[in-house]
């Protein structure tokens, strides 16, 4: 094949209408640093440049050609209707066809062309991000990220010296562009901190990829790289040019959604997307690494912002005042310090509401939510929804199988408190001795210990366990009358450590934000 090079020529020669074998009611291009994309009305057609870089060869067309297919499989994962074919060049420089005929110029990877301004970044940029999208996004992480490629353990992704190396990487191109002391000591500061942390984990990081946690991911999953079409949320644009930046640790790839929805301002979105996907895959493990990947992924995004300035500016304004870096930069800073941590646990019979209102506290506060129901499910082979005929006091809610569940939530609880994450555990918490058993472990972690008291009427209770739908919980009145005859009561010592709060009320949540709770749920 011809390795004759694209250039602007060839992209003011597709410029044209008659390029097309459809029809075209307009034609745009969007430029980005290492390709082209053509904007047609009805298809994009994205065309590399011919470039070779550090961390990318385009160089030649063979190149270009197999980095097209590359990318085609990779999306189709994830987008098989927007991707639709890897397409020739031809005709001549001056001349060019689109899926034409004679000798091939160039590659492009054609598309379905999706509407602008609904990428989930715009979203959050308007104050439009919901529930909703992050819900959908947050099952769509977890079903592919347990679906994907897993990585060979002869290969050389995911090594934790690998890790290091792309860690480290994004300090070079930004000190050359800071001349702001402060800023620089600042930078030094995370840079120190990630040498120790990765001589921390780097254990764990190696475990990692035993256990099946490096696949091959998006590689590139930030919110400008989702979109809404025709309501759905849609992933686009994997990364197909290094494989050592996409196979990576599943974590790693949630860091970098979380850190983007934190500098959209969105704690409770970033929060919320983490704990679901959490609760589908039950990847609590990832979390020990999950403040490495963050300040990683800041790293990444203020390097970005940066560079992106320095090209875009053209006037003397010190770079040092781009306030994407400055966002991103102190997000970085921020997760290399561990605050005090708390360790949260609920009370209260099924129905109460507690699960609805540990949900809404964990994004409140930013903490990492444990769900009883769900972990019990996982731990006998159940998924959440899933339905295991199990009755009262057989099946998985003997006395052992509920041991079993505490004992498997404390064990994760700690490794999340030690990473520096406070800690929600949701479940009913009735017997005196497993409340006791987690204030030891407050006390071991040294960690504030709170009890949120969750309390309704029976009727209510009734009503709720009549009415729950696709829920976790299992939960039937008789469950509901047996709750009540065995629960311990809670102790006067232990009401020190109570907030109690009735869910029948609207706005539950804003109660525990109420003066006398504040500083309680809030002290650092």
């Amino acid at each position: 094949m011809n390795s004759q090079p694209t250039g602007l020529s060839l992209i003011k020669a597709l410029s044209k209408a008659k390029a097309y074998q459809h029809e075209v009611s307009s034609i745009s291009i969007i430029e980005t640093h290492i390709s082209w994309i053509l904007l047609t009305g009805s298809y994009a057609y994205k065309i590399k440049k011919p470039l070779k870089l550090g961390f990318l060869d385009f160089s030649t067309l063979e190149q270009r050609r197999y980095f097209c297919l590359e990318e085609l499989r990779l999306n189709k994962r994830l987008a098989a209707d927007l991707y639709l074919a890897v397409v020739p060049i031809t005709g001549t420089l001056d001349d060019a066809k689109i899926e034409g005929t004679g000798e091939v110029l160039d590659y492009a990877v054609k598309m379905r062309q999706f509407p602008t301004g609904l990428t989930l970044s715009d979203l959050a940029a308007n104050q439009q991000l919901s529930p909703i999208e992050i819900d959908q996004l947050s099952d769509i992480m977890a079903t592919f990220h347990q679906n994907i490629a897993i990585a060979n353990l002869a290969t050389p992704y995911g090594l934790s010296d690998d890790i290091n190396y792309w860690f480290k990487e994004n300090f070079a191109p930004i000190k050359t562009l800071l001349s702001d002391i402060k800023q620089q000591q600042q930078l030094q500061a995370v840079e120190s901190w990630g040498d120790e942390e990765w001589r921390n984990k780097a254990a764990v990081m190696m475990q990692r990829k035993q256990n099946g946690f490096v696949r091959e991911c998006h590689g590139d999953l930030h919110l400008s790289n989702m979109t809404l079409i025709n309501g759905n949320v849609t992933l686009f644009d994997c990364l197909e040019f290094n494989p050592l930046l996409r196979w990576i640790d599943v974590i790693s790839e949630v860091a970098f959604v979380v850190i983007d929805l934190l500098q959209m301002h969105e704690k409770a979105m970033a929060f919320r997307l983490l704990n679901r996907y959490l609760h589908r895959t039950g990847d609590y493990q990832g979390v020990v690494l999950l403040r490495y990947y963050l300040v990683y992924r800041a790293l990444v995004s203020a390097k970005v912002a940066l560079l992106r300035q320095a090209q875009q500016q053209t006037d003397n304004k010190p770079l040092s005042l781009c306030l994407k870096y400055q966002e991103f930069i102190a997000l970085a800073e921020r997760y290399t310090q561990i605050a005090p941590v708390k360790l949260i646990i609920s009370h209260g019979y099924s129905g109460s509401g507690k699960s609805t209102l540990m949900a809404e506290l964990a994004e409140s506060l930013g903490a990492i939510h444990l769900r009883s129901d769900i972990e019990r499910k996982r731990l006998f082979g159940y998924s959440a929804i899933q339905g295991s005929a199990s009755v009262l006091n057989n099946g998985l809610y003997t006395a052992e199988a509920s041991q079993k569940t505490y004992d498997y939530l404390a064990e994760c609880a700690k490794d999340i408190l030690k990473a520096g994450f406070s800690v929600i555990v949701d479940a009913t918490f009735l017997e005196h001795k497993l409340r006791q058993s987690f204030k030891e472990l407050a006390a071991e972690c040294n960690c504030d210990f709170i009890i949120i008291d969750v309390q309704a009427s029976y009727e209510t209770l009734c009503q709720r366990i009549k009415l729950r739908q696709a829920d976790a919980s299992e939960a039937t009145i008789e469950v509901l009358d047996y709750q009540r005859q065995y629960a311990h009561a809670l102790t006067t010592d232990e009401q020190l450590d109570v907030i109690s709060v009735n869910s029948e009320v609207d706005k539950v949540l804003e109660t525990l934000w109420a003066n006398d709770h504040r500083q309680l749920l809030t002290k650092y």
